[in-house]
Parts: C-alpha cells; structure tokens; sequence
C-alpha cells in the first residue's frame, strides 16, 4: 500500500530471483493512457534490469480496466508465461460506476488467481483524482508497475 512512508518501487534487488529465464504476459488497460503508459515503463524496466529479454515480455491491449480480465485469462491460456501482469488505472467520478469497476476487476483477478496455474498480479491503481494517480506511476510514491514486476518475478518462482 503505498503512504507517505513507502514508495512502491523501493525494494532489496537481492530479494528477487533471477528472472533471465522467464517469460510474461503484460495486458494495459487504455484508458487513462498517460498512467498506464508510465506503470507499463515502469514494469518492463524492472523486469528486465532482473534479466528477463526484451523478447519475453509480450504486452497486449485492452480498452479499458473492465477488459483486464479477459485479456489476462487469455494470456493465462499461454503456456510459455510464467506470470501475466495488469495494469490499470481507475480515477473516482461522480457516479458509482468507479465502485463497480474496481470491484468487478478485483474479484475477476482474484477468480483468475485461484482457477488458474500461473499467477496473475494485480496491478489496477485505483485513486480518487490523477495526481494521486501520477504519484503512483512515476511520482514521489514511485511506480506500481515497479512493484508488479517484482510480484511477477516472486511468485513466478514460487
């Protein structure tokens, strides 16, 4: 969770696993592309400074943070991927409909984690304005996708 005290792309390096043998599935979201560009910059540099080639990380799109669902189910069919990786971004509006978004993708993601055999790392940013959205994709709470990458890479070894 990312406060004033930590910043989502501080981690030990050591702590993560060699990952130059590892393939992933990245589906993003396009909606509120300026953040999910910036998590999905964020994901492929820190997969890769861990050793996965460029040729391993396949990055495919979806309209928006509702379709992540789908996209990582169908990347999960692939058996050359050793973690499918979702990036998203929700900003609260005026209706509901953030509510049921977020909902609705967490449970699917959820589903996929427990019917599926290879890990599928929640990486929806789910913020009520974009500045705090900017803060956590590049900003002074660093990058979720930093983050997802090394859940990828962890539980990829698990």
């Amino acid at each position: 969770m990312s406060t004033a005290l930590h910043n989502l792309s501080d981690y030990n390096p050591a702590s993560v696993p060699d990952a130059s043998n590892m393939c992933f599935g990245i589906v993003v979201s396009e909606w509120n592309c300026e953040i999910t560009n910036a998590l999905l910059e964020g994901a492929v540099k820190t997969l890769q400074e861990h050793g996965t080639l460029p040729e391993n990380i396949h990055v495919k799109r979806v309209p928006g943070s509702f379709e992540l669902i789908y996209g990582a189910q169908q990347m999960t069919k692939n058996d050359g991927f050793d973690a499918v990786i979702i990036l998203g971004s929700v900003i609260r509006g005026e209706t509901p409909h953030f509510d049921y978004i977020c909902q609705g993708v967490t449970y699917g993601i959820a589903h996929l984690n427990a019917v599926q055999n290879i890990p599928v790392i929640y990486g929806l940013l789910t913020t009520d304005n974009i500045e705090q959205a900017r803060e956590r994709s590049g900003g002074k709470y660093g990058n979720k996708g930093d983050e997802c990458a090394v859940d990828a890479i962890k539980m990829a070894k698990f």
